[in-house]
């Protein structure tokens, strides 16, 4: 089957109907993790041809990667409307990736499946995984807040390193959510004390 790229810029029914695809992948990955994404049950559950799955995702590995992007990208979006709280920079960063790691732990099955997919070498989800990391380097940006230290971007982005290899733990079956949370608390306490401002 001939792949055609994806335009760079979607109409809203082109939109609308790769989100059914992301949609459809993240309901059979809820219900039954990696193995129970197959292509041809996410067509069928959103409603398209196989072909315009193949339109817009190369691979399943590619699809899945694509479904955690959106997954973060709601994040964003919740956490802008409902920014962190706290005194310092710790405490609020400490307070996101706690409401990540509380939405992640509901759909245990769905995280694994994402994670799983992040790991594949296809191009695609290679791309998928930098736009995870940007996303997540720029939810803890905002978290630290003002004023931030000269090297916030190698400091925030040290955390989103932290936060994945913490929950590839989790997945992988040899760590639990609260080893994941106890992880981040020493990373973040690390970059970022509270005399923070007079050592950086």
């Amino acid at each position: 089957m001939a792949i055609r790229p994806v335009p760079r810029t979607l109409t809203r029914t082109q939109q609308a109907r790769r989100q059914r695809v992301i949609d459809a992948a993240m309901s059979l990955g809820l219900d039954g993790g990696y193995d129970a994404v197959q292509m041809r049950d996410v067509a069928a559950r959103a409603d398209v041809a196989m072909g315009t799955v193949y339109r817009y995702f190369t691979s399943k590995d590619h699809l899945l990667a694509a479904t955690l992007v959106h997954w973060v990208e709601q994040l964003d979006a919740r956490l802008a409307q409902l920014p962190a709280q706290g005194d310092s920079a710790a405490i609020r960063v400490i307070e996101v990736l706690d409401r990540a790691l509380r939405a992640m732990g509901r759909q245990p099955q769905l995280v694994s499946a994402v994670f799983t997919a992040l790991a594949s070498p296809d191009p695609a989800a290679v791309e998928c995984q930098q736009q995870v990391s940007v996303l997540m380097e720029g939810i803890i940006t905002r978290a630290i807040g003002e004023p931030h230290p000269p090297d916030l971007g190698d400091r925030a982005r040290m955390i989103g390193h932290v936060w994945y290899s913490a929950l590839v733990g989790w997945v992988n079956g040899w760590s639990n959510m609260s080893r994941v949370h106890d992880e981040l608390v020493v990373a973040v306490e690390l970059l970022l004390p509270a005399n923070i401002y007079a050592t950086a």
